[in-house]
C-alpha cells in the first residue's frame, strides 16, 4: 500500500507541476498521471494493488463532495430566486435530452444513453472558476450568475447519483419508482438539514473556545463519516451523506475555517481519485471511438452555449451576461467521472462509455478558456444583426424579470404555512420511523417490571401508555406547528375580514392541518394499541386539543424555532459586517446592469494620500465610489475631500467595462522601486569597549546621546564579568565596560571613532 501511494503521489506531483507550468488545469495533470501509471501506457501497471487504489479513490470522492457541500448553501440557493433555477433547469433538461438522444442515435441502449445524458448536463465548478480567475473576470456580473447555476447543478448531480444507483440495481428505468426515490431523497435532505442546523451550530458555539484547528478538523471529518454511515443505512449513496454534512456545516460560522482545514485533505484524496480515473483509460479505446468522442465534444460545446445562454436569458439577464454565462459552461466536470466510474463498477454501462466521457472532459476543459473569449465577439455580432425591435424586446423582458412584484397576502400566508407543515411533517415521519424501529423494541419488553404490582395484560397496557406519552412529548412541538402555528398571525385576521371566500379558504386550510395532525396521532395509536377506529379518532382529537392549547408546548415550539433561525442566520449575520454593501442595495442595482465590486488599495499605490476629487475616478473610469472601509469604519457615499490611504477598501458600482477600467487604473498606478538590486543596510548587534580615553566615561546612557547620534540602542553592558541587560537610561558608563549595541554597522563604527579620540 505504501508503495502504491508513493507512486501515485510522486507521479501526480510531477505531472501536475508540469501542467501548472503550461497553465493548464491541475485536474488534467492528475488524469495524465493516472494514464502514465496505469496498465495501458507502459505495458504494465506501476500499482501493485488496484483494490487499495479503488478504496482510496472512494475516500477521495467523499472528501470531494464534503468540500463541495461546504461551498454549497441551501439558504443561499433559495435566496437566489428563480434566476439560477430557470437557467440551470434549462441546461439540465436540454443537455440530458440531447445526451440521451445522442446515445440512442449512436446505437447505445437506454441505460447507457441515460447515464450519458446525466454526465453531459453538469459543468465543472473547479474548471470554470479557474478559467474566470485566469482571465481576470471575477468582478464581472456573469461570474455570480454562473456560480449560482453551478450550485444548482451540483445539487442535481447528487440527486441524479441517487436515482442512477436505483436504476443500476433494478437494471431498468421506472417512472413511479423514480418519483418515490425523489420524494424520499427530498425528505431525507430536509430532515437532516433541519436536525443538523438545530444541533451542530449550537454545539460548535458552546465549545468554540476548545476547538483548536486539530480538534475541529477531527470533529468535521468525524461528522462527515457519521453522516455517510447514516446515508448508507438509509439506502442512499455514501457520497450523498458527505455532501449533506458539508452543506449543514456550510451554514455555521465555522464554515470558512473548516473549509480551510479540510482543503489539504481534499486535495490529497482528490488527487488519488483523479489518478484512479486516469488509470482506467485505455488509449486504444479512445482511438477506436474517436467518432463518438468528436460528436459528443461538439454537442457539449454547442449544447452548453445554446441552453446556457437561453436559460440565463429566460431568467431575466441581459444578452451580454447570458452569452458570457453560456460560453463559460462548455465542459463536463468532476461529477461526470464519478457517475461514469459508478456505472462501470455497477456493471450497468459499457466499458467504452468511461474513456469516451473522460476524453470529452479533457478536450472541453482544455478549450474552455479559448471558448470563453468568444463570448464578447458573439455578442457584438448579434447586436449588429439583431433588429431594433428584438433588442428592445430583450431589454424590456430583462427589466420585467428583475422588477419586484407585490405578492398577495394569501400567497404569502399560504407559503409560510405550507413550509411549516411540510418541514414539521417530515421531521415527525423520521421521528416515528426511528422511534418504532429502535425505541419501542427497547421499552415494550420492560412490562415485566410491573408484574408484581399489576396483571400481565395491564402491565402491557401501562408500558404502551408510557411509550405513547414519550412519543407525544417528543413530537408535540412539531404537531403544534402542523396544526396551530401561524393561526394567530395578522394575515389571518386581515383575510378573515375580507369576505366569505377568504373565510372559507382559511377554514379549509385549518381543517386540512387538523386532519394531518389526527393522522399522525392515529398512526401511533394503531401501532401500540388494538382499538376501534372511532376510539382512535376520539383519542387523537383529545391529544390534539391538549397540544394546541398547551402553553408549555407553544413555548417549546417557539424556543426550537428561534434557536433554529438563530443558527441558520448566524453565518449570514457574522458576514454582514464584512460585506462591502448590503444585499438590498446590490439587488436594486440588477435592473440597471450595474453591480458592486470592492478593491483594496495596495501599500505602494499612487492613490495614497490623494482625495477623491484629485483622483477624479468618476470621469476617468466611470465608476461611482459608494463606500470606503478603513479599519472597520464605513464611510458611505464619501465626498470629494475624502483621502485614500493604503489598506482602504474602496467599494464601487459600475458596469463590467467601468469596473475593469478602474481595476486597471488601480493596478497601473503603483510606485516603481528604484535600484531594486542595491545592497541594503541591516541592523546588527555589535560590542564596543570603553577605553581609558573615551568621552563616555562618567556619562549616563541618556547623557551620552548614543541613541540620537548613532541611531543605535544599548542592549546590555558587561561589567566585571557580569551582564546588565536592558540597562536604565540613568546608568553611568565606566572604564573597560563592554557595551552591546544594536544598530547599523557603519554608524556604530563612526560613533566609536568619535568617542575614543
Amino acid at each position: 500500500m505504501i508503495h502504491d501511494l508513493c507512486i501515485i503521489m510522486l507521479t501526480a506531483g510531477i505531472v501536475s507541476l508540469l501542467f501548472k507550468l503550461l497553465h493548464q488545469p491541475v485536474v488534467l495533470g492528475y488524469i495524465v498521471a493516472g494514464l502514465i501509471a496505469g496498465p495501458y501506457m507502459c505495458g504494465q501497471s506501476w500499482i501493485n494493488d488496484s483494490q487499495s487504489l479503488e478504496t482510496w479513490g472512494e475516500i477521495g470522492v467523499l472528501f470531494l463532495l464534503f468540500a463541495m457541500g461546504l461551498e454549497f448553501s441551501f439558504k443561499k440557493l433559495l435566496q437566489m430566486g428563480s434566476t439560477v433555477l430557470i437557467a440551470a433547469g434549462t441546461i439540465i433538461i436540454g443537455m440530458m435530452s440531447v445526451g440521451f438522444l445522442t446515445g440512442r442515435l449512436l446505437g447505445w441502449n437506454e441505460i447507457n444513453s441515460l447515464f450519458l445524458g446525466g454526465m453531459l448536463c453538469m459543468s465543472s465548478t473547479t474548471i470554470v472558476f479557474k478559467a474566470i480567475e485566469d482571465l481576470n473576470l471575477s468582478s464581472h456580473k456573469f461570474a455570480k450568475v454562473v456560480f449560482g447555476i453551478l450550485v444548482v447543478e451540483d445539487l442535481f448531480a447528487v440527486v441524479l447519483m441517487v436515482l442512477l444507483s436505483s436504476i443500476a440495481v433494478e437494471k431498468k428505468f421506472q417512472g413511479g419508482e423514480m418519483l418515490f426515490e425523489i420524494g424520499k431523497l427530498i425528505a431525507y435532505l430536509i430532515f437532516w438539514f433541519v436536525v443538523g442546523i438545530a444541533i451542530i451550530p449550537t454545539f460548535l458555539k458552546k465549545f468554540r473556545k476548545h476547538l483548536n484547528d486539530e480538534t475541529l478538523t477531527i470533529f468535521a471529518i468525524g461528522m462527515c463519516l457519521g453522516m455517510v454511515l447514516l446515508a448508507v443505512s438509509a439506502g442512499f449513496s455514501s457520497a450523498l451523506g458527505a455532501f449533506v454534512m458539508g452543506s449543514v456545516l456550510a451554514e455555521t460560522i465555522e464554515a470558512e475555517r473548516i473549509e480551510h482545514l479540510v482543503q489539504p485533505i481534499k486535495n490529497v484524496f482528490g488527487a488519488i481519485f483523479f489518478v484512479s480515473v486516469g488509470m482506467m483509460i485505455n488509449p486504444s479505446l479512445i482511438l477506436t471511438y474517436w467518432l463518438p468522442i468528436l460528436v459528443i465534444t461538439l454537442l457539449v460545446i454547442a449544447g452548453q452555449i445554446t441552453f446556457g445562454s437561453l436559460g440565463t436569458l429566460l431568467s431575466g439577464q441581459s444578452l451580454r451576461v447570458s452569452l458570457q454565462s453560456g460560453f463559460s459552461l462548455v465542459q463536463i466536470g468532476e461529477f461526470a467521472f464519478i457517475i461514469a466510474q459508478f456505472g462501470q463498477n455497477a456493471g450497468v454501462t459499457d466499458r467504452k462509455l468511461y474513456p469516451i466521457v473522460v476524453a470529452v472532459s479533457v478536450i472541453t476543459t482544455f478549450l474552455t478558456p479559448y471558448i470563453m473569449r468568444l463570448a464578447e465577439p458573439t455578442e457584438q455580432f448579434l447586436n449588429s444583426h439583431l433588429s431594433e425591435g428584438t433588442r428592445l424586446l430583450l431589454e424590456n423582458y430583462a427589466q420585467r424579470r428583475a422588477s419586484v412584484k407585490a405578492k398577495s397576502i394569501w400567497n404569502q400566508y399560504l407559503r409560510k404555512v405550507a413550509t411549516t407543515v411540510i418541514v414539521s411533517s417530515i421531521v415527525c415521519i423520521f421521528i416515528y420511523i426511528l422511534y418504532f424501529q429502535y425505541v419501542t423494541p427497547f421499552i415494550l419488553p420492560k412490562y415485566t417490571i410491573f408484574k408484581g404490582i399489576l396483571t400481565t395484560q395491564f402491565s402491557h397496557t401501562v408500558t404502551k401508555l408510557i411509550a405513547l406519552a414519550l412519543l407525544m412529548a417528543i413530537t408535540s412541538p412539531f404537531l403544534y406547528n402542523i396544526v396551530a402555528r401561524h393561526r394567530m398571525d395578522n394575515a389571518v385576521y386581515e383575510l378573515w375580514n375580507k369576505g366569505r371566500g377568504e373565510k372559507a379558504s382559511i377554514a379549509g386550510l385549518f381543517i386540512c392541518r387538523i386532519i394531518i395532525g389526527i393522522a399522525f396521532i392515529s398512526y401511533a395509536l394503531y401501532r401500540l394499541f388494538t382499538i376501534t377506529t372511532g376510539m382512535v379518532v376520539g383519542i387523537s382529537i383529545i391529544f390534539l386539543l391538549i397540544i394546541t392549547f398547551s402553553r408549555r408546548v407553544r413555548r417549546q415550539s417557539r424556543r426550537l424555532e428561534n434557536g433554529f433561525n438563530s443558527n441558520l442566520t448566524a453565518r449570514e449575520t457574522s458576514a454582514e459586517d464584512k460585506r462591502p454593501m448590503g444585499k438590498h442595495f446590490v439587488t436594486r442595482l440588477l435592473p440597471y446592469d450595474l453591480h458592486i465590486s470592492d478593491f483594496t488599495v495596495p501599500s505602494d499605490s499612487t492613490f495614497s494620500g490623494k482625495t477623491l476629487r484629485e483622483l477624479n475616478l468618476r470621469q476617468k473610469s466611470g465608476v461611482s465610489v459608494v463606500r470606503i472601509i478603513r479599519a472597520g469604519i464605513h464611510t458611505n457615499i464619501p465626498g470629494g475631500s475624502k483621502h485614500i490611504y493604503p489598506g482602504d477598501r474602496i467599494v464601487v458600482a459600475g458596469t463590467d467595462e467601468q469596473i475593469d477600467k478602474f481595476k486597471k487604473m488601480l493596478d497601473n498606478n503603483r510606485h516603481i522601486e528604484e535600484n531594486p538590486n542595491t545592497d541594503r543596510t541591516h541592523v546588527t548587534l555589535e560590542s564596543m569597549v570603553i577605553e581609558s580615553n573615551s568621552t563616555l566615561i562618567g556619562q549616563t546612557i541618556q547623557e551620552s546621546g548614543i541613541r540620537e547620534k548613532a541611531e543605535c540602542l544599548v542592549m546590555g553592558i558587561e561589567r566585571n564579568h557580569e551582564y546588565i541587560m536592558n540597562p536604565e537610561p540613568t546608568l553611568t558608563f565606566e572604564e573597560n565596560d563592554i557595551i552591546l549595541v544594536a544598530g547599523e554597522t557603519a554608524k556604530l563604527t563612526e560613533f566609536l571613532n568619535n568617542i575614543n579620540r
